[in-house]
């Protein structure tokens, strides 16, 4: 049986359909994010989950169980769920401890056997040296984890996380992806991830569920979805690709599966002129001109393949890593 079921979910509001036709079924300890573009409906979705809002046609089960429809919602703090938000909401009049324990208070877990979870998911969260302290005493990558902590401690069946990294800089939030997918790998814990970064889904999750409009685009796992894309919305907004009109199709080039030289190729060569670059530390990104084309395109090589613009260089294109895709 699925752990986490949504059946033909939307949510409307008057004439604007936020969230249409949404169905997904999530196993028992998988992680799977919620991605796309502001507006697309991932967090009314998330907020669905949680049992903040009735979703206006469809239903949601937990264990086989509907926990919503139209017709009735079970409360948020009934569903066994917790929640981590954009702001953290850690109290900023309690100590670590205390914060991660509140939950275990709320439900009246004896204090011996509370102080002895509390001590353990500090210990996993690296955050055990810090109990005593109070949150503005710690930094905005120790503030996020103490909101996991409490979150995690209370064991909950479903973990929900709206953009929790969305407030981080750049190091701390690439150190806490990985650190959320540890933590996930620890406690196997069903989780649902609302991001709008796709380097955060493509390292946290066991699938992606790409939104656009309110719409399912495409649910694969984050391989799948970077090497087939199936339609041009997600091979766009999953990494960086070329589109290029053959044979009467749209069809999906990664950068990197074009090769750039000073030599003719045996086979499959195209001059072109490099007419930009950019130096990215770990590789090249070059803007090329095929001759004769109005249209450029994008080729990453390592950062050692240096070419300069105004340059002429061969390109080589292996037709079988052009993958068709819809508009």
């Amino acid at each position: 049986m699925s752990k986490l079921v949504l059946k033909n979910v939307a949510r409307r509001y008057g004439e604007v359909e936020a969230v249409a036709d949404f169905s997904l079924e999530m196993r028992k300890g998988e992680f799977v994010s919620l991605l796309g573009p502001s507006g697309c409906g991932k967090t009314t979705t998330l907020r669905m989950i949680a049992g903040f809002m009735p979703p206006s046609s469809g239903a949601i089960e937990l264990d086989g169980e509907v926990i919503s429809s139209p017709s009735g919602v079970v409360p948020p703090e009934k569903r066994r769920m917790s929640m981590i938000f954009q702001s953290y909401a850690i109290w900023p009049n309690m100590t670590v401890g205390q914060n991660v324990g509140f939950g275990l208070k709320i439900r009246k877990v004896p204090k011996a056997e509370a102080e002895r979870r509390i001590d353990k998911i500090l210990d996993i969260t690296q955050m055990r040296a810090l109990k005593d302290r109070y949150p503005a005493e710690l930094s905005g990558g120790q503030q996020q984890r103490v909101a996991l902590a409490r979150a995690i401690v209370v064991e909950p069946e479903i973990l929900l996380l709206d953009e929790p990294l969305s407030n981080l800089d750049a190091n701390l939030r690439e150190e806490m992806r990985f650190e959320i997918r540890r933590l996930h790998d620890e406690f196997k814990i069903t989780t649902v991830y609302v991001t709008h970064d796709q380097s955060e889904a493509m390292v946290t999750s066991d699938r992606i569920v790409v939104m656009n409009k309110g719409r399912i685009e495409q649910i694969d796992a984050p391989h799948i979805l970077y090497g087939k894309p199936r339609s041009r919305f997600v091979a766009g907004f999953i990494g960086r690709t070329n589109f290029l009109e053959r044979d009467g199709g749209n069809y999906s080039l990664r950068p990197q599966s074009i090769g750039i030289s000073t030599a003719k190729p045996s086979a499959n060569g195209v001059e072109a002129e490099v007419v930009d670059r950019a130096y990215l530390g770990e590789h090249w990104d070059y803007q090329v001109k095929p001759l004769g084309e109005a249209r450029g395109l994008r080729v990453s090589t390592l950062p050692t393949s240096v070419f300069e613009v105004g340059q002429r260089v061969w390109l080589e294109i292996d037709p079988a890593a052009m993958v068709r895709v819809d508009q």
